[in-house]
């Protein structure tokens, strides 16, 4: 099979480095390609100094545009397996291999990278656990699934649904809207244990501020994507 890593990157000069080196050491059979989204910290200068598969994006995008930039280049050069790995260094690249694993034992067409099934490692902060706790409860009323790490940005997606996602990726903190699209398309969804890392370099472009707005959009955008699909069922 043909895989490839995505790897999203935002000013992430401090870490790219080392995200690449991991991939390369620990996932050597995963091709990757960075999406440089208009970073101005000199991360496209350690891009090109390494030499290795990136796109510059014209415009900054968003981490959802971001990750749809790959998946479309994936999809356009026949991956079979696609995974999102952030640039941020809080991904271990050790376990994308168990994600392809548990994706070949359990026929899901995702499996998602969970800090909370063990929860060893860095758990993020005590807000943001709040708001990832609201959102598994979401998702659950919503599709009836528990995922118990629905912010995580390490999930594995085969073919079908890449192609899926290569129409229409939420922009804004995607990863919750995009389960409850996957599943109200009938798609399945996993979880392994995971263990992640607290980031080394700069700083995450969410704020508390911004959190609080992207939650409230979030969950429209989560019950508009769940209503739609009834529609649709109920037309057919």
């Amino acid at each position: 099979m043909k895989k490839l890593a995505i790897i999203p990157a935002f000013n992430e000069a401090g870490n790219i480095e080392n995200v690449i080196k991991d991939l390369k050491e620990n996932a050597p059979d995963f091709d990757f390609i960075v999406i440089n989204d208009c970073s101005s910290d000199g991360t496209d200068d350690i891009l090109r100094k390494i030499g290795c598969n990136y796109l510059n994006l014209p415009i900054n995008l968003g981490i959802g545009g971001c990750v749809q930039t790959g998946m479309k280049w994936s999809y356009r050069n026949n991956y079979d397996l696609t995974v999102q790995f952030d640039g941020d260094g809080q991904h271990d690249a050790k376990y994308l291999n168990l994600l392809v694993e548990e994706m070949q034992k359990s026929g899901s067409d995702m499996v998602i990278g969970s800090r909370f099934i063990e929860k060893e490692g860095f758990q993020s902060y005590m807000i943001r656990r709040a708001g990832i706790k609201y959102f598994t409860i979401l998702i659950k009323l919503l599709t009836g699934k528990k995922i118990t790490d629905p912010t995580s940005g390490m999930r594995l997606m085969n073919r079908n649904l890449v192609k899926e996602y290569i129409d229409f990726y939420p922009k804004d903190y995607p990863e919750p809207e995009s389960a409850v699209i996957a599943l109200s398309k009938g798609y399945s969804i996993s979880e392994i244990p995971v263990i992640m890392h607290e980031r080394n370099e700069g700083k995450s472009s969410i704020n508390l501020k911004a959190g609080f707005y992207y939650m409230i959009k979030v969950t429209f955008a989560m019950i508009n994507a769940r209503i739609d699909r009834k529609n649709r069922q109920k037309k057919v």
